[in-house]
């Protein structure tokens, strides 16, 4: 089974990746969290297809769990929410000897680890994630939150999981866009630490939702390293994680919630940065086409509808968490591979970025 340990010097955990984890999921969860009782979270989404089937398992491993599910998309990632989850979960008799159990994508995964850092102080959680995004970066890391009106991700606690169990399986029910959407991340892991992997996604058929376990712990295993690096983000390594998300960040925050997807938003942050990147980085135009192309593949966007004003981008990224007092931190490209955080990215060259995404790719 691949295997990835995030080695973190106060809270190491494993991420285990295999077909098959979910209905065994009660046995490597039970040596490590002995409390009788867990509170599952999920969505109206994701629960129908895969709750029954942890829950089954969790039962079989003494454990009595709940079912908490919430309703699907980033509008649940919010204060009222995450305060009815506390309520429900102190309804339920869950205590300070209880643990959470994240069950979906990113959403759920970035609220149930909030309730969980918060519940009575904070108390544990495992993270089974069921989307590529969740599966191959949210999942890992330990950041959890909840969003604001002013932007995504403003609110939150750094609480690492106990354990991560991916199991590719879940992948098969995801419907199309959103499983493709997830290859965005992937391809920022490829173009910020692993150049090699670029031909291992061009080989992939995108049509098929059988994603090999490898390639999620190689992925894994570039998220691991990075956070090992820089656990809550005080030396800049783990802001390398952000590359095409600035841009990207302000472009979801732009829109309403639901109207394009993280991995659609990431998609042309990405082309922005890359576009950054050859003229701030010296990148090579023929690198950039290489990660272009396999976005493309995926079906993801790379052109910005004339609907989204490059003023409403602008604004949302003035507000936005990676901006350290007041200067812009943007991570470029040298070449595929080689990540860096530059302070040279200045107002115009946003702007500038923003309105290349309204030209075709």
């Amino acid at each position: 089974m691949p295997s990835v340990r995030v080695a973190l010097t106060h809270s190491p955990y494993e991420v285990k990746v295999e077909s098959g984890l979910l209905p065994a999921a009660g046995g490597w969860i039970r040596p490590l969290l002995p409390g009788p009782k867990l509170a599952v979270i999920t969505d109206d989404r994701v629960g129908p297809l895969h709750a029954a089937t942890l829950m089954d398992s969790l039962e079989g491993a003494g454990y009595h769990a709940t079912l908490h599910t919430i309703p699907a998309g980033e509008a649940s990632k919010s204060f009222d929410r995450s305060a009815a989850l506390c309520d429900e979960l102190a309804g339920a008799g869950h205590d300070r000897s209880s643990a959470v159990v994240a069950l979906g994508g990113g959403v759920v995964g970035d609220l149930a680890g909030f309730v969980a850092a918060i519940f009575y102080r904070g108390i544990p959680f495992v993270q089974i994630p069921t989307t590529i995004v969740a599966q191959v970066d949210s999942s890992v890391g330990g950041k959890t939150g909840i969003n604001l009106a002013a932007g995504k991700n403003l609110v939150g606690a750094f609480h690492q999981p106990r354990l991560v169990l991916v199991d590719p399986e879940t992948l098969h029910t995801l419907p199309s866009r959103e499983f493709r959407e997830g290859f965005a991340e992937v391809i920022k892991h490829a173009a910020i630490r692993d150049a090699a992997m670029l031909d291992e996604i061009a080989a992939l058929d995108p049509t098929s939702t059988a994603v090999p376990a490898g390639l999620i712990a190689r992925n894994v295993a570039i998220k691991a390293r990075v956070v090992e690096e820089d656990e809550k983000e005080t030396s800049g390594t783990r802001a390398l994680l952000n590359f095409g998300h600035t841009i990207g960040h302000g472009i979801e925050a732009a829109v309403p919630y639901g109207e394009l997807l993280h991995g659609e938003a990431i998609s042309l942050g990405l082309r922005a940065a890359l576009h950054l990147s050859e003229r701030r980085a010296g990148l090579d135009p023929a690198e950039s086409r290489r990660i272009l192309d396999l976005l493309e593949l995926f079906g993801l966007p790379l052109r910005l509808s004339a609907s989204i004003p490059t003023e409403a981008v602008l604004d949302k990224l003035a507000r936005d968490k990676k901006f350290a007092a007041g200067r812009i931190r943007f991570v470029l490209l040298r070449r595929a591979g080689d990540a860096f955080l530059s302070a040279e990215v200045t107002p115009d060259d946003l702007r500038d970025a923003i309105e290349h995404l309204r030209t075709p790719a």
